[in-house]
């Protein structure tokens, strides 16, 4: 039995633009495209701070789950990429307040840079939802 597939957008003109969903729901996996901390109107949120950029890439990837059936419990898998490795703990903070008893597999890196230079921390995040 072929399993649907459920695009999930943000509403941004990027996605369609770039061709690339906030997420994508396949059965019961769902995975989230890199988040960063940008709100709809394309301000980026938490100027020069990776803890709040965290917090609030964390609360887009919420609403992505949502969206999508699923909830922040079924993460398994997240990959975040830093600019600044010295700063890797008020990131890391922001993580574990959300995962501190999910805590799934999780990867942090530092990259070079990011497609807006104040943005500090991108996101992805794999989900895997229990049967129904």
């Amino acid at each position: 039995m072929k399993s649907s597939r459920q695009l999930i957008s943000s509403g941004t003109e990027w996605e369609k633009k770039f061709g690339y969903s906030r997420a994508v729901k396949q059965g019961r996996f769902v995975f989230v495209a890199g988040t960063t901390a940008v709100n709809e109107h394309g301000d980026v949120i938490g100027f020069d701070d990776p803890y709040q950029q965290t917090v609030y890439i964390y609360k887009k990837i919420k609403k992505a789950l949502k969206e999508a059936g699923a909830d922040i419990t079924d993460v398994v898998r997240i990959r975040t990429f830093v600019t600044d490795i010295k700063r890797w703990e008020e990131v890391a903070k922001a993580q574990g307040e959300v995962f501190e008893n999910i805590r799934p597999a999780a990867t942090l890196v530092q990259v070079t840079a990011l497609v807006n230079p104040d943005l500090l921390v991108e996101i992805e995040a794999d989900a895997l939802m229990g049967e129904d």
